[in-house]
């Protein structure tokens, strides 16, 4: 076994390249500068593997990124000399003898998801190390979480932020139950993460339409590694129900275009899920009525990202004008209160569950956004517009591979119907606000318009046409 704590300094040189070749890692194509802040330890293997979770602090390009890098300590290599999961290599002891640790990227490691499952079920505290800084660790199970037993683990592919972790459970008698997805945050914020407050919540009021929570782990942490530096809270990893099998919406909706089938009674049930998940959310979290500086907060960030769309997409300057009228119009019409909301709504954060309907997921909120933020009662209409902007991509990307096709009807009757479903579950008929709306939609479009125009130039045309309609019905 690998004796006594891993200390600081035995981080392998390699980190920083390693870290730089992540998806999670937000600083493409730099070099990170990293400066250590903390640790905290989950429970050694039994074969003695060591798992630190290391905080680093990047500080390239100006901005300053707190990390969670949890790293697996072995003391023999992996058998696939090859393998990514790689990190590097150590000098440490095992059985108090000096010896080479092998470091592993630890989320890819069965030992550590099973260490990281019986910690969140079991309320584990991470144990206390001359190098955790005051850094530790806590785990919480979901109070109607069952008690299963870990089988198997394996990290999902292609995301992006984050690092999620399929947890294959069995129940006391061995036979297979529910499985788990184990989301471990790689960007660390100050405060409470909307993804796992308001789907706890909304799991605990009954709330058919998220998946069921299992739990979470809590940390805090000190902004450097200093006795007198300030301490930071905040959560390290969710984990909830996994739903296996499952399709997003964006794919059925995709395929729906392409096959040439209505979406229309999907659209309308999905507006319908919409609704009764902000009414949910209304019933069990605070609202409260926008001031007018809200008001004019939000006004003023849509006129923002207008003169930044206008920057970069020069041809936007001709629906400047009607724009910014129609932004002036939102701010003085008349307002539902704010409340908790998904934050990110589109096609993509919703499942077809088989014999259950459309599941929600994600409510993390914008990742660009403060987590500050994105914690704060917004309104409701912001996420129908998400949706309403997914609907008209779906057409978009069948028509960037279909030349010389249309998709418009088929996003006309999806939006139409969508909107129609959530009118009719809110019990308020959405036109009552559809100035609000319009300028969300447009606010989005305008968002876009940006990304387009710098990553996909080809795509452009979705939103600026968009907006072109939407000045145009205004």
């Amino acid at each position: 076994m690998i004796a006594g704590a891993v200390r600081p300094d035995r981080r392998p040189n390699t980190l920083p390249e390693w870290m730089a070749r992540q998806r999670w890692y937000q600083s493409a194509g730099s070099s990170p500068d990293l400066s250590f802040v903390g640790e905290w330890l989950l429970p050694s293997a039994p074969d003695g593997t060591v798992f630190v979770t290391h905080l680093l602090r990047d500080t390239s390009g100006g901005a300053s990124t707190l990390y969670q890098v949890p790293l697996a300590y072995r003391a023999t290599p992996k058998a696939d000399a090859a393998d990514a999961t790689l990190v590097g290599t150590v000098d440490g002891t095992v059985d108090d003898a000096p010896s080479t640790l092998w470091v592993y990227d630890a989320p890819h490691d069965q030992q550590y998801g099973a260490a990281l499952f019986a910690f969140i079920l079991g309320g584990g505290s991470s144990a206390d190390s001359a190098s955790s800084w005051g850094a530790g660790a806590t785990g919480h199970r979901h109070p109607t979480a069952s008690q299963s037993l870990f089988a198997h683990s394996q990290v999902l592919r292609g995301e992006q932020s984050n690092t999620s972790i399929i947890i294959d459970t069995v129940d006391a008698s061995g036979e297979p139950s529910a499985p788990v997805i184990c989301k471990v945050f790689r960007t660390l914020h100050h405060g409470e993460n909307p993804d796992i407050v308001v789907q706890s919540a909304l799991a605990e009021a009954g709330c058919t339409l998220v998946p069921p929570s299992v739990g979470y782990v809590s940390g805090a942490w000190r902004t450097e590694a200093s006795p007198n530096s300030p301490v930071e809270t905040g959560h390290l990893a969710f984990a909830q129900r996994f739903l296996p099998g499952v399709r997003d919406a964006w794919r059925v909706a995709l395929d729906a275009v392409e096959n040439g089938d209505d979406f229309s009674d999907r659209a309308r049930s999905l507006g319908a899920a919409t609704a009764e998940v902000h009414a949910v959310l209304a019933d069990i979290m605070p609202t409260v009525a926008a001031t007018p500086d809200e008001r004019a907060g939000v006004a003023l960030r849509m006129r923002r990202r207008l003169g930044a769309a206008v920057a970069e997409v020069p041809e936007l300057g001709a629906y400047a004008r009607a724009v910014d009228s129609i932004i002036a119009g939102a701010e003085s019409a008349e307002w539902p209160r704010l409340q908790r909301i998904h934050g990110d709504y589109h096609l993509g954060q919703v499942v077809a569950v088989p014999d259950r309907g459309w599941v929600l997921l994600d409510f993390e909120g914008e990742p660009l956004r403060p987590l500050a933020e994105r914690s704060q009662p917004d309104l409701t209409l912001r996420d129908v517009a998400g949706m309403l902007r997914s609907f008209d991509y779906v057409a978009g990307s069948f028509e960037q591979s279909h030349a010389g096709e249309s998709a418009d009807e088929w996003a006309r009757a999806s939006r139409t119907a969508f909107l129609e479903g959530y009118s009719e579950r809110a019990g308020v008929d959405i036109e009552r606000f559809r100035v609000l709306l319009d300028a969300f939609e447009i606010d989005k479009a305008l968002y876009e318009s940006i990304y387009e125009a710098r990553n996909r130039p080809a795509w452009l045309p979705i939103p600026v046409t968009a907006i072109s309609r939407l000045v145009a019905l205004a």
